[in-house]
């Protein structure tokens, strides 16, 4: 009995892992491990990108959909990490929520940015232009403007503790966006082509564009969670050195008093 009992206390449990100091430990372990996957993916991905064959309509302009679908893709998860903090700051009051969330808006606004980018490369020689107000091109600008906004709010309020809450409900407000994203092209007339990987008929692209597009996706998302946990780790730190430099502050505000 006293084993298994010693057992379960050294096994830690998730509100355990909530301790920025054994979540620090735990990013230590995993970067290095999750960098080499991520490298592998990417190594594998862009191999078949490049050795996937010329669209019968697009040509080798068809080779930016495994750079610009992925972006796009990555950019409306984050906002779903992003809202799922929001809860957890509003709701569950977990100590990491708004650090995931306030770690996560940068990257989720350069893949915003990047999804802005080749979609713009890839409009041009498809439909003649960089640009056209198009539901799905206008509702994605939309997000990159919601990324910018929250950034500044956070920036704005010196105080982490102050920012979460009204950070938290902006982002919950700004998921409205995201079914917008999302079914855009489904309950408007757009020049953006309907899903053709996600549908409740099965993928319509064939294998040779689904499985680079499909190994692309998942460099993407590594990228991302690799990126996300330093971030988080890097403010984590941020926040205890400024919680030192005000220590020492009223510190010395005191010694100076007396």
């Amino acid at each position: 009995m006293s084993d298994i009992t010693s057992k379960i206390a050294v096994r830690p449990s998730l509100g355990a892992l909530a301790n920025p100091t054994r979540f620090l430990n735990l990013v230590r372990i995993l970067l290095p491990w999750l960098w080499v996957v991520t490298i592998a993916l990417f190594i594998a991905g862009l191999w078949l990108s490049f050795a996937a064959p010329e669209d019968y309509q697009q040509g080798r302009t068809v080779r930016i959909m495994f750079i610009h679908v992925p972006s796009v893709w990555v950019a409306m998860f984050a906002y779903m990490v992003m809202v799922s903090s929001a809860l957890g700051v509003l709701v569950w009051r977990h100590p990491l929520a708004d650090v995931a969330a306030r770690a996560a808006a940068p990257l989720g606004a350069a893949f915003t940015f990047l999804g802005l980018i080749t979609g713009s490369i890839w409009g041009k020689p498809m439909w003649g232009t960089w640009w056209v107000w198009d539901a799905r091109l206008t509702s994605f600008l939309v997000l990159l403007i919601i990324y910018l906004g929250l950034i500044a709010l956070w920036r704005a309020i010196e105080e982490p503790a102050a920012a979460a809450r009204p950070a938290a409900v902006f982002i919950l407000i700004g998921a409205i966006n995201v079914p917008i994203i999302k079914f855009s092209v489904d309950w408007w007339n757009t020049l953006h082509q309907p899903a053709s990987v996600f549908r409740a008929d099965g993928p319509t692209l064939s294998p040779e564009f689904l499985w680079p597009l499909m190994v692309m996706a998942l460099a993407y998302s590594m990228l991302f969670l690799t990126l996300h946990l330093m971030t988080m780790r890097n403010e984590i730190l941020r926040r205890r050195i400024r919680s030192l430099q005000i220590t020492t502050a009223r510190r010395a505000e005191r010694g100076q008093v007396e």
